[in-house]
């Protein structure tokens, strides 16, 4: 399986939209500042994820919610959530 997620920074306020096919090891890596582009970014909470059978319809799914146009479904993902 693939996997979108999304991770929330509690430090700067920002998203963090990656794909794997191992969320637990992932998100564990993250925890562990083994990711260079969050690790600075700590702590981070996950709040949403979605899973794929197919890599290709991961990696369109992560590109359409890294474009400027997604800023909709951040938003209301923050309300939703009620992320600061």
């Amino acid at each position: 399986m693939y996997y979108i997620y999304v991770l929330y920074s509690l430090k700067d306020k920002k998203f963090y939209i990656g794909k794997t096919t191992n969320l637990g090891e992932r998100l564990n890596k993250h925890s562990r500042g083994e990711v260079r582009s969050t690790k600075n970014r700590r702590p981070l909470q996950l709040v949403h994820f979605e899973e794929f059978k197919e890599a290709r319809l991961a990696f369109l799914r992560e590109r359409e919610l890294k474009l400027p146009s997604a800023g909709r479904f951040k938003k209301e993902l923050k309300e939703r959530l009620k992320l600061p």
